[in-house]
């Protein structure tokens, strides 16, 4: 479907974006569930061009003169992108009351909804815990997450569930960058707790698509509630106390790297967050109802110069750190490609592990059995060779024919 066009929500139920010839379901609540569906895929490929249009402007822009013939092109594009993309919403938010309306007149709540993906529910992944959500206030990021690409770059996050109080190194293959990761006494960062930092980056890559200017802070406010339901986390008691350590662990971390964000190399050691904040606690106990973030400058640079990446919702249903991790690697590395091949051992530092690699390899093959990485599958050879594959089949055979013909 072009994106040039004028919107039209009548053409989209007649298109699959995922490339398959799928029926049309009788039944209303599975087709409107289906077009949300598709609708966050057009918002979520209309968001990463504004980003790729924004990034393009910051570059043409460094030159000083902001009002040349390219950057004011440029501008007009990245406004037609966002009009574009505001009546995605409108039909998002329409097809959203539609869709509540059909289940309340069913009387088919959220238990049969969980009761669904239960069922559908593959090994390597949980089940989707807020099914029935509100729109349009943190949930807007559903469909619009973006991570960074220099934490997906490097391993600064450990794959380690239990506190790991080990110093980590790693430097890339071909020596031009490298990471040290320090932990606090309470351990280093752990791929789970990056959920904040994927949250808080996607608020703010969204806040500077929209051109406000408290974009320009590196500190962002947000309530608890809507980041453990965005991030498909319980809200109990228990999801609060963990987000408590996740802030502390995330503060106590520090990095010292010569990996630039936007253009710049910070050399002095510093915290994945320089601070954490509680601006509101609950009355009738010790929960924190909002609370403040601030990014790093380094991490803070790589948002502002866009350098970041739109990632699947369906990242924070990965139940595995190490699931995660490839998940990253994949989606860093594939980048426009339709496929990617990559050394095992080479894999294994990529993703942070400190296993064996025979331990690592059964890893591997473990989450390639349940195939559940969204957007992407991969295959380990028997020549400890592993490829990646988009799961799109229609832009896998694209990709191949356009290889082919080369």
């Amino acid at each position: 479907m072009a994106t040039g066009g004028k919107f039209d929500p009548d053409k989209l139920r007649e298109l699959d974006l995922f490339g398959h010839d799928e029926p049309q379901e009788p039944d209303p609540i599975e087709s409107a569930d289906k077009l949300l569906r598709h609708l966050r895929e057009w918002h979520r490929e209309l968001s990463e061009q504004i980003v790729s249009v924004n990034r393009e402007m910051g570059h043409v822009a460094a030159g000083g003169n902001l009002n040349s013939p390219e950057v004011l092109a440029l501008r007009e594009q990245a406004q037609q992108l966002r009009d574009k993309r505001a009546e995605v919403e409108a039909e998002i938010e329409a097809e959203t009351k539609q869709l509540k309306a059909l289940l309340a007149r069913q009387k088919q709540g959220e238990a049969a909804q969980l009761a669904t993906s239960e069922a559908n529910d593959k090994a390597g992944l949980i089940r989707v815990r807020h099914p029935n959500r509100d729109f349009f206030l943190a949930d807007l990021f559903d469909y619009a997450l973006k991570d960074d690409g220099a934490s997906m770059e490097a391993p600064i996050f450990t794959l380690s569930t239990k506190p790991d109080l080990s110093i980590w190194q790693w430097t890339s293959k071909d020596g031009n960058k490298s990471v040290k990761v320090a932990p606090s006494v309470l351990g280093r960062a752990t791929q789970h707790d990056k959920d904040v930092l994927i949250y808080v980056v996607s608020q703010l890559t969204e806040a500077l698509n929209r051109g406000r200017d408290d974009a320009k802070n590196r500190t962002v406010r947000f309530t608890v509630y809507d980041f453990l339901v965005t991030t498909n986390r319980r809200t109990d008691g228990e999801s609060y106390k963990r987000l408590h350590e996740a802030f502390e662990r995330l503060a106590g971390t520090r990095i010292s790297t010569d990996i630039k964000t936007g253009g710049q190399r910070t050399r002095e050691g510093f915290g994945i967050i320089d601070r954490w904040k509680i601006i509101e606690k609950s009355q009738t106990d010790e929960r924190m109802i909002a609370v403040e973030v601030t990014l790093s400058e380094w991490l803070y640079n790589a948002v502002s110069a866009f350098e970041v990446l739109t990632i699947h919702p369906d990242y924070f249903r990965l139940r595995k750190p190490l699931a995660r991790r490839l998940y990253e690697i994949a989606r860093k590395h594939c980048g426009h490609q339709t496929q990617w091949t990559i050394s095992l051992d080479l894999l294994q530092a990529k993703a942070g592990s400190k296993s064996t690699l025979k331990e690592f390899r059964r890893a591997v093959r473990q989450i390639e059995a349940d195939d559940s990485l969204p957007e992407y599958r991969f295959v380990v050879g028997h020549d400890d060779k592993v490829t990646f594959y988009v799961r799109d089949g229609a832009r896998l055979v694209r990709g191949l024919a356009k290889k082919i013909g080369k």
